[in-house]
């Protein structure tokens, strides 16, 4: 299936790890399954989640105003805690927590009433269920398998694991039916092959209730993009991809963790992000009763700030330049015609740009509209001389990245050669 278009050109999403972790502040899923806290003490959580602030509408104008065309909230994830009332098992946030209610809902309405997709995240793994820990991968990579993931050796259970299928499917179905994601983000899924998950019968069923449904690469071979996490890869993926990254270190609240981005790195790892030609996926991890926390809220409004500023550079924009052509991130308008040169520094005297064949007609700095200087030096037979652009005067730079745009004679026309021998 062709990838959706929108999700292409929508640059930035908000990735949202809410569930009952954010009581203690422990890691999601994880803090148990290592040990470093009791199984028994991480469940009592569900006693104290309430979701007594939970707002989704201002949620959703949060991540309107950071520039964000889509979210991305955990459904469920390893420890098996629904945030909606599922009818396949009762380890759900209506049943066993004081929040008493559906908490899916009310963030699909909300987002959509702003105009942003809806996407939803699910494990495939759980590490609560009763029948989840029946069988192993051939792998399993660690002996004695963890027994919250792996059965024993010769003690597997095949008719268990097909319940395990069974409650796995019925739960996808209802996110399906009830809320109409137009994205589904899969997790877990190094646990087992792709046999063993039997991917096939839930693809079909997501993409027979809405065939525009986006899959991140985690649903393996019925995946449409990739997912890297935690840093900008160096080898681009091929196809669509996006990069899931926290504002701080961890993915759901943290009570220690205050170890926050600026809005100057973040604004550098959207920028580097988007000018290799993927989304932004930025997570933030709301308190138990549903607030985000300051500190990250105040940087998704100062990232979306500059997005204001650049939109011109963001939106309807593909890759922009390879390495070695501007020392910076560059994006390219649909018609590829214009260039957007991403400057974190003040530049100085002049910016360069290596190898562009193109007469340049115009050079402007993005949200100011000042006209700058530019020419050419050097150049011999094939391999053109360097595009100098004069430096923008005070006043006219940006306090995290000035962007210059540089509007060409034609489509870009960029020199890849070694020059002459």
């Amino acid at each position: 299936m062709p990838m959706q278009p929108w999700f292409r050109d929508a640059k930035l999403g908000i990735f949202v790890h809410w569930g009952v972790y954010a009581v203690d502040g422990v890691p999601e899923s994880w803090s148990f399954y290592t040990g470093q806290v009791p199984h028994e003490q991480y469940m009592r959580q569900l006693d104290g989640f309430t979701a007594s602030r939970y707002d989704p509408r201002a949620w959703a104008d949060l991540f309107a105003r950071a520039g964000a065309r889509y979210a991305v909230l955990t459904a469920r994830h390893h420890d098996g805690v629904a945030l909606w009332d599922s009818a396949h098992g009762d380890l759900n946030v209506v049943r066993r927590t004081p929040a008493g209610r559906d908490l899916i809902a009310g963030y699909a309405d909300a987002l959509r009433e702003r105009g942003l997709k809806v996407g939803l995240y699910y494990s495939h793994s759980d590490w609560n269920h009763p029948h989840y820990a029946s069988t192993r991968h051939p792998d399993p990579g660690e002996e004695p398998p963890n027994p919250y993931a792996h059965a024993r050796p010769g003690e597997e259970d095949p008719v268990a694991w097909a319940r395990f299928l069974a409650y796995r499917d019925g739960q996808i179905g209802e996110l399906v039916d009830r809320f109409r994601p137009d994205l589904l983000w899969f997790d877990g899924e190094w646990e087992r092959t792709e046999e063993q998950w039997a991917l096939d019968a839930p693809a079909a069923r997501i993409l027979a209730g809405n065939p525009d449904t986006i899959l991140n690469a985690r649903m393996l071979s019925h995946g449409d993009y990739a997912t890297p996490e935690q840093g900008v890869p160096l080898q681009v993926p091929e196809g669509p991809w996006e990069l899931c990254l926290t504002v701080n270190d961890s993915w759901g609240f943290q009570h220690q963790d205050h170890n926050h981005k600026s809005v100057r790195q973040l604004v550098r790892y959207f920028t580097e992000t988007i000018g290799a030609g993927g989304n932004l996926l930025l997570d933030v991890g709301p308190r138990e009763d549903g607030t985000i926390p300051a500190e990250q809220a105040e940087r998704l409004e100062g990232l979306g700030a500059w997005i204001a500023r650049h939109a011109e550079a963001v939106y309807g924009t593909v890759a922009g330049l390879p390495p070695g052509h501007h020392y910076g991130p560059s994006t390219l308008s649909a018609d590829r015609r214009t260039l957007y040169l991403v400057c974190f520094d003040v530049p100085r005297e002049t910016v360069s740009v290596r190898g562009l064949r193109n007469r340049v007609r115009r050079v402007t700095v993005l949200g100011t509209g000042a006209e700058l200087g530019h020419r050419v030096t050097g150049g011999l037979h094939e391999v053109p001389g360097v595009t100098w652009l004069d430096a923008p005067a005070a006043g006219h730079t940006d306090e995290y990245a000035t962007v210059l745009a540089v509007e060409l004679d034609g489509e870009l026309d960029l020199y890849r050669g070694a020059g002459r021998a």
